[in-house]
């Protein structure tokens, strides 16, 4: 099958697939949702640039202090276990 052909029938499936979703209403619901959701996200409230890198140091240092826990019990257990074992 040729590269044109095979262009030529997702062209066909994506038309066909749109054409069903119009004729049933899914698009409009589409447009509705996208269109609350705007509104929706113009009523947050959100962060200024120092809170957000403020939020973002404390998220990275959480994450490190956790990554060397886990990895001091990793270490621990492997111990046990070896002497068990």
């Amino acid at each position: 099958m040729s590269n044109w052909t095979s262009i030529l029938i997702w062209i066909l499936t994506i038309a066909g697939i749109f054409g069903y979703l119009w004729w049933r209403g899914q698009i409009r619901q589409l447009a509705f949702y996208i269109q609350e959701t705007y509104v929706e996200l113009k009523k947050c409230s959100w962060p200024t640039w120092n809170e957000l890198k403020g939020s973002t140091m404390v998220i990275g240092v959480t994450i490190v202090l956790l990554g060397v826990f886990i990895s001091m019990v990793d270490v621990i257990v492997n111990k046990l276990f070896t002497k068990v074992l």
